[in-house]
């Protein structure tokens, strides 16, 4: 779609925590501006806005920007002002032109779906904003579209997070968060776009060989294939890397090769992390998620386990080979390395299953 003076500015919904390297894969990617970023929310603009949006492996959702603002009052007057905006700030017509564009209209009868989320205590429900919304969309679309709870062809989203809210138009579906590839899901299971930040911080290279020594149901490993099944070098060849996988529990190596057979191939094996069928040096990159010691194991036993990990995937990892891992304890990770040739690179502090954590990545020199 030709770019113009109309065209909107776009957001992306991400796991709060991810919104630093969900604006990295936006700017690279795509091409984008970023124009804001915080509380869940990228706000950017494309130079062209088309379906490689929908591509973006960091972000739960995206959106055409009808309106923002980030001066609500908490008070039950905001409600006027989220009418009155809703109604008069957008060009709803421009925004319903690039949807379709993005997202083809249905045969019949287009249907359509209002969503309003509320983070914070306000001095009105989320039911009233929902209200508000809807009332400064009347108008704006064809009486003749239907309402739909679920699988609209178009839904109009407006989010409050305390004295911040975003309005637009929604352009991915459930698959962008979900996938398609996810079968299998076992207790603890990674979310994809946290497994996809996970991987675009790994920054791999052409012919790598790249492990999850505790795979589990095998998101990680997916999200290597996902990322780089298109990427090709300059005589059109592809990257061509070795991707491993294995985990102590059987089924779990069951569950991965579910969920990993049709998207690219990988060598899944039964095995204890703490003791790789692997030769020294063999690695480029270690990517995993070890054991909270919520779900999985006891408290105690992560800072042993960590510390054995820790010492395998040193060994098996080359010299300038990466590891980037997902842990809760970042002290237990910490005292685990040391002493290993490792340098860390990057900290990216999240929340997984409302539990503080962080993406660690190292270096090994």
């Amino acid at each position: 779609m030709t770019p113009g003076k109309a065209d909107p500015a776009c957001y992306a919904m991400v796991h709060p925590g991810l919104e630093e390297v969900a604006g990295e894969e936006i700017a690279q990617e795509l091409g984008g501006d970023i124009k804001k970023s915080g509380l869940g929310i990228v706000v950017f603009r494309l130079p062209d806005i088309d379906r490689s949006i929908l591509e973006l492996r960091t972000t739960e959702d995206v959106f055409l920007l009808a309106w923002g603002t980030d001066q609500l009052s908490y008070r039950a007057e905001d409600l006027e002002r989220l009418r009155r905006w809703t109604q008069r700030e957008p060009d709803w017509g421009r925004l319903l032109q690039i949807h379709h564009a993005i997202r083809p209209k249905p045969k019949g009868k287009p249907t359509y779906h209002l969503v309003a989320q509320m983070i914070g205590v306000h001095g009105y429900r989320r039911i009233d904003a929902l209200k508000a919304m809807a009332q400064g969309l009347a108008g704006k679309f064809p009486a003749s579209w239907k309402p739909a709870d679920e699988n609209a062809a178009i839904e109009f989203w407006l989010t409050i997070n305390g004295a911040s809210a975003v309005c637009g138009l929604r352009l991915s579906d459930r698959t962008m968060r979900h996938r398609t590839y996810k079968h299998e899901h076992l207790p603890a299971s990674l979310r994809p776009t946290m497994a996809a930040a996970m991987v675009r911080l790994a920054d791999l290279k052409p012919k790598q060989v790249i492990v999850d020594p505790m795979c589990g149901a095998g998101t990680i490993l997916a999200e290597v294939h996902a990322a780089t099944r298109s990427r090709r070098l300059h005589d059109g060849s592809g990257w061509n890397l070795t991707v491993l996988g294995g985990d102590l529990d059987a089924h779990h190596v069951r569950a991965a090769e579910s969920n990993v057979r049709k998207i690219g191939p990988t060598r899944l094996s039964p095995w204890d992390a703490r003791c790789l069928p692997l030769d020294d040096q063999s690695v480029d990159r270690v990517i995993s998620n070890p054991p909270f010691g919520k779900q999985l194991s006891s408290p105690g036993e992560i800072g042993p386990l960590y510390q054995a990990v820790a010492v395998e995937m040193n060994r098996v990892l080359r010299s300038g080979g990466k590891a980037v891992l997902l842990v809760a304890d970042v002290d237990a990770l910490r005292q685990a390395v040391q002493g290993l040739p490792w340098r860390r690179t990057r900290q990216v502090n999240v929340r997984v299953l409302g539990q503080r954590a962080a993406i660690l990545v190292y270096r090994k020199d």
